[in-house]
């Protein structure tokens, strides 16, 4: 890109919070079954424990990721359902696929932007 080609008045980034919260979930999924807040906890430790993607967050996005048929949701005691475990489907994966492909050139963007601006600034 040359310089004035792009006049956007904010940096060129289509992720949001939420999308980096699904593909968590369906990266997480992929490699085996979990529950709500065992998928919280494992976002909070890949993130370094500097954020927590909160109940009020996660257990929507996994309602909206079973209706939309990317994950398939069960309870481990079906009378109390104190436990909902999921896990990823073949529609899932795909998806998931089809995110990655989307997403990595975004976040190696947003890293290529925010790694500049701190040897900047900060140098």
């Amino acid at each position: 890109m040359t310089k004035g080609e792009n006049r956007n008045r904010q940096f060129p980034n289509k992720l949001n919070t939420t999308a980096i919260v699904k593909m968590f979930i369906l990266c997480f999924l992929s490699q085996r079954s979990h529950y709500g807040n065992e998928l919280i906890d494992k976002i909070e430790i890949s993130l370094n424990y500097k954020w927590r993607p909160s109940p009020g967050m996660i257990y929507p996005l996994l309602r909206t990721m079973e209706e939309s048929q990317l994950i398939v949701g069960w309870w481990d005691e079906p009378d109390k359902k104190t436990k909902r475990n999921y896990k990823i489907t073949d529609i899932g994966i795909k998806h998931f696929e089809k995110l990655k492909l989307l997403y990595k050139p975004l976040l190696d963007e947003s890293l290529t932007i925010i790694t500049n601006t701190l040897n900047t600034i900060f140098k």
